[in-house]
């Protein structure tokens, strides 16, 4: 099994575009109205929004982008005018992370755990 693509509810599909697009995804199909989906720079993974009329009031969404270069990368788009709510720092975890929030409120990580992505000390065997 692959995971082929997740996809998140917006309040605004045009806005959440050009806030993607500036994240480094690539638009690869667009109903204006309602959807929209990207191909991720790295890998097979698609990632897509899909508007709606009330998005839930509970925390929403946390999604996790991983790249190589987490502080160039992040920089990039402080460049590009995205504000963070937390730059690169390495966390317990053995994560190197970021975080900011989408336009509907969504928490974003953009991280870098190489091996420990998947194979942390902790896991089970």
């Amino acid at each position: 099994m692959n995971l082929n693509q997740v996809t998140v509810p917006v309040s605004d599909i045009e806005t959440s575009i050009v806030f993607y697009e500036k994240l480094g995804l690539k638009l690869i199909v667009v109903d204006l109205f309602r959807y929209a989906r990207f191909e991720c720079p790295e890998g097979d993974a698609t990632f897509s929004l899909h508007q709606v009329q009330e998005l839930q009031k509970e925390s929403g969404i946390w999604l996790y982008f991983e790249v190589q270069n987490l502080d160039d990368y992040v920089q990039e788009l402080l460049n590009k005018g995205i504000k963070f709510e937390e730059l690169p720092n390495n966390k317990s975890w053995l994560w190197r992370e970021s975080r900011l929030r989408d336009p509907d409120n969504n928490q974003i990580i953009i991280y870098f755990a190489g091996n420990n992505r998947k194979y942390r000390p902790r896991r089970i065997a």
